[in-house]
């Protein structure tokens, strides 16, 4: 029997953003059959932008290995002894802004954003500036990312770090709605 029902931890994810004031839209579970590593994906925003300009994106990357090692330490274990933190699963995500003609200033967005994420929960922005032609004005695309490592021995003992890493991405995500009314169309 598995020592983690990953499966029941997504789950558990998608309640978990729930009940930080997030709308779940989709949820994609990819398996590579070569190597059983188990990719899911969970489409979601805050619930007051239904349809607005703010999308977030989490993607749990599951590598066997990982699983299988932790398993193997959890055996050795005893029934007084916890499991070290030496396990995780790559918790990455992505905040997509709606294409703009002229986006926000990145480094001004980056130093407003820095105090929020923090140390322990730090944001890549980035943008992408795209042209159908050369006659034509662009549109740029504004995405921020952060990672969260989602450790193995906190989920086995039910303390998962998961209500933190949601109050973050609802902190980050009303930071991006407000300043969203004021970045030019």
């Amino acid at each position: 029997m598995a020592a983690i029902d990953v499966a029941g931890f997504v789950a558990d994810l998608k309640d978990h953003a729930v009940d930080h004031g997030f709308h779940v839209h989709d949820e994609r579970h990819f398996v590579e059959t070569y190597s059983l590593r188990q990719a899911w994906e969970i489409e979601l925003h805050p619930d007051e932008a239904c349809g607005g300009p703010v999308e977030l994106h989490l993607s749990l990357d599951v590598d066997p290995r990982t699983l299988l090692a932790f398993e193997d330490a959890m055996a050795t274990l005893g029934d007084d002894e916890e499991p070290d933190d030496d396990f995780h699963f790559p918790l990455v995500i992505t905040w997509q802004l709606p294409p703009m003609a002229q986006g926000p200033d990145l480094l001004r967005l980056t130093i407003d954003l820095a105090p929020i994420g923090g140390v322990n929960f730090p944001l890549d922005i980035a943008a992408t500036d795209t042209f159908a032609s050369a006659t034509e004005s662009g549109e740029r695309r504004v995405t921020i990312t952060a990672r969260a490592p989602i450790s193995l021995a906190s989920v086995i003992q039910g303390t998962s770090p998961v209500c933190e890493v949601f109050d973050k991405c609802q902190t980050v995500s009303n930071f991006l709605l407000s300043a969203a009314e004021s970045w030019p169309r």
